[in-house]
C-alpha cells in the first residue's frame, strides 16, 4: 500500500509539472532569396534555436532570386497560427504594394517579428512603408564587407544583459541606415569605415500592436553559426513574444541549456 500511495503521489506531482510546463512557442521561419546560403543559414537558426529555446519551429522556404515572390505571402493569413515569424530572407526586387503590405499586416495586427540581415532590404522598391515601418528603420544599401566591431548602446535592456558589450561580426555587412521611426530603440552599433558615422545594427520597434526584433547582423553563415549571433537573436525572439525577463533571462519553461 505504501509503495502504491507513494507511486500515486509521484504521477500526481509529474502531472502538476505537466500542466503547469508552457506549451512552446509556435514558431515560423521564412526563408529564400538571393545572394545568400539560406540551405545552411536555415540549418543554422534552427538547430541554435531549438537547442536554446522551448519552440516549435516551422520552415518555409523558397525561391533564389531577390525577384522570387514567396508563394507563403500570397494568403492574408499566412501568420495565422504563429506566436511569432523569424524572416531571413532576400527579396529585394519584389516591389508590388499589395504583396508588400500583406506581409506587413500580420505584423502590424500583433504578430511578433524576428527580422534578420537582409530582410531589412527586401521590399526596399516598394512604394509603402508598411514593411519599413515594421522594421522601425530605413535601408538601401550597406558598406563592403569586413570585420564589424559591435559596442552595445543599451545595456540595461533585457535583450543586452547577457551580451558582451564589444564583440567582433567577423566579414559581415555595415547597413546603412538613412531613416529612423520614432518607436525605434537602438541597442548595438558600429562604425561605418565609408560614410564616417556610427549606423545602429541591433534594435527593438514597435508598430501598430506587433514588436520586432532586428538585426542588420548575420551576412555569411559563419555569422549567425557564433554564440554571439545565436543568443542574441534567442532573446530578441523572446523579447518580441514577451517571454524575456526585465533581467534578461527567459520566463520560466521557454528555456533550454545551449549545446
Amino acid at each position: 500500500m505504501k509503495k502504491f500511495l507513494t507511486l500515486l503521489a509521484a504521477l500526481a506531482f509529474a502531472a502538476a509539472a505537466c500542466a503547469q510546463a508552457p506549451k512552446p512557442l509556435k514558431v515560423l521561419l521564412v526563408t529564400g532569396g538571393g545572394f545568400h546560403d539560406y540551405e545552411a543559414q536555415k540549418k543554422t537558426l534552427v538547430e541554435g534555436l531549438n537547442a536554446r529555446l522551448n519552440i516549435d519551429l516551422t520552415v518555409a522556404h523558397e525561391g533564389t532570386t531577390r525577384e522570387h515572390r514567396h508563394s507563403l505571402y500570397e494568403k492574408a493569413d499566412w501568420a495565422a497560427g504563429y506566436d511569432v515569424v523569424i524572416h531571413n530572407e532576400c527579396f529585394g526586387m519584389v516591389a508590388d504594394k499589395d504583396f508588400v503590405e500583406r506581409v506587413a499586416a500580420p505584423h502590424k495586427a500583433g504578430v511578433p517579428a524576428v527580422i534578420l540581415h537582409a530582410s531589412v532590404h527586401s521590399f526596399r522598391n516598394a512604394p509603402t512603408d508598411e514593411w519599413r515601418q515594421v522594421i522601425g528603420q530605413r535601408s538601401m544599401s550597406h558598406e563592403g564587407r569586413r570585420d564589424l566591431k559591435i559596442q552595445v548602446l543599451d545595456t540595461a535592456h533585457p535583450v543586452m544583459k547577457a551580451a558582451p558589450t564589444e564583440w567582433v561580426s567577423a566579414v559581415d555587412e555595415l547597413y546603412k541606415i538613412e531613416k529612423t521611426w520614432p518607436n525605434v530603440v537602438p541597442l548595438a552599433k558600429s562604425y561605418g569605415q565609408e560614410t564616417k558615422t556610427d549606423h545602429v545594427v541591433v534594435w527593438t520597434n514597435t508598430y501598430g500592436k506587433g514588436r520586432s526584433f532586428v538585426t542588420t547582423l548575420g551576412h555569411f553563415d559563419a555569422t549567425m553559426k557564433t554564440p554571439e549571433f545565436l543568443d542574441l537573436v534567442a532573446r530578441g525572439l523572446l523579447w518580441a513574444t514577451g517571454k524575456l525577463g526585465a533581467d534578461g533571462k527567459a520566463l520560466p519553461g521557454y528555456a533550454k541549456t545551449a549545446k
